[in-house]
């Protein structure tokens, strides 16, 4: 099985994590128990997640000049992750203010900083694209800057899985060039004006999507008429946060790898599994072992 080269256009941020019993509401203060601060955002945790899952990876993005932006680059290189091309502009980077409560739920508000300036893909990062196996995407970033990826992977034969996260609406022209889409209930409610019940209105969308339900498992879908029901990996839940991306994450990486699609699904609910049994989004990214180890074939 070669490895898959996998090219992550998307966020980086400084995730500020705060755990406690509840998630407070408006005007009020609850005591917590926890603390971390760690990268993020969703660009950077599928580019790590992608490393640990066995992938070569390139991650482009923006970091801001602050401190912030110096720790993120350190940190997302020392995973491993090809930053050769990732910029730098002048100002704040994205930070992601994270709460989450005793039952692993949280709440989460994003800042995008410079990740609003990754704009205008420069002759060498569209080579990047061209070059991977699979592009993966998401909306954390100015949807112009995604489009502009997305339609340079489908000229070159490059794979594209559109993490369409956080929920907000997607133009024609990227939709046309996404292969695979990934989203939640809330995410696909947006898309198609549907939910859970019918995962296959996202096929008027796109040839291929994954819709994600957390702890009921995910449904696969495609237009060669297949609706499965991926169930889900039962473990004790920590902290959710960056279960999507690991989910997204391994299931470029297998992909890539050349697993079939309903497989490769279920492999990326193992690595989703694993994930949510730690606190924290990057640092809770599981290595391609523990995603082996809760893999159900």
């Amino acid at each position: 099985m070669r490895q898959s080269r996998i090219v992550v256009v998307g966020s980086a941020n400084m995730d500020v994590v705060g755990a406690g019993p509840r998630l407070p509401r408006p005007g009020e203060t609850v005591l917590g128990n926890d603390f971390v601060m760690v990268p993020g955002g969703k660009g950077a945790n599928q580019a790590v997640g992608a490393v640990r899952a066995g992938a070569a990876c390139t991650f482009l993005g923006a970091l801001g000049s602050d401190s912030f932006g110096v720790t993120l680059r350190a940190r997302i290189t020392a995973a491993q992750v090809d930053t050769t091309h990732l910029r730098v502009v002048y100002g704040a980077s994205g930070v992601a203010l994270v709460m989450v409560n005793a039952a692993g739920e949280n709440a989460i508000l994003v800042t995008p900083g410079a990740n609003a300036a990754f704009t205008a893909l420069t002759e060498a990062e569209l080579d990047v694209v061209r070059g991977a196996d699979v592009l993966v995407a998401q909306l954390e970033i100015p949807v112009e800057t995604v489009t502009e990826a997305a339609v340079a992977a489908r000229a070159a034969g490059t794979r594209v899985i559109l993490n369409a996260a956080p929920a907000r609406q997607v133009p024609a022209e990227l939709l046309a060039a996404v292969d695979l889409l990934v989203v939640n209930e809330t995410e696909a409610q947006l898309l198609t004006g549907r939910g859970r019940d019918e995962p296959a209105a996202l096929l008027t969308l796109v040839p291929r999507a994954v819709l994600t339900l957390g702890g009921e498992g995910a449904w696969y879908v495609d237009r060669d008429g297949r609706a499965v029901h991926v169930p889900p990996v039962p473990v004790e839940v920590v902290d959710s946060t960056a279960a999507g991306d690991a989910f997204t994450a391994a299931l470029a990486v297998a992909w890539g790898e050349g697993r079939e699609m309903v497989d490769a699904v279920r492999w990326a609910a193992a690595a989703g599994a694993a994930c949510v049994r730690r606190l924290g989004a990057s640092v809770a990214l599981p290595r391609r072992a523990e995603i082996d180890a809760l893999y159900t074939p």
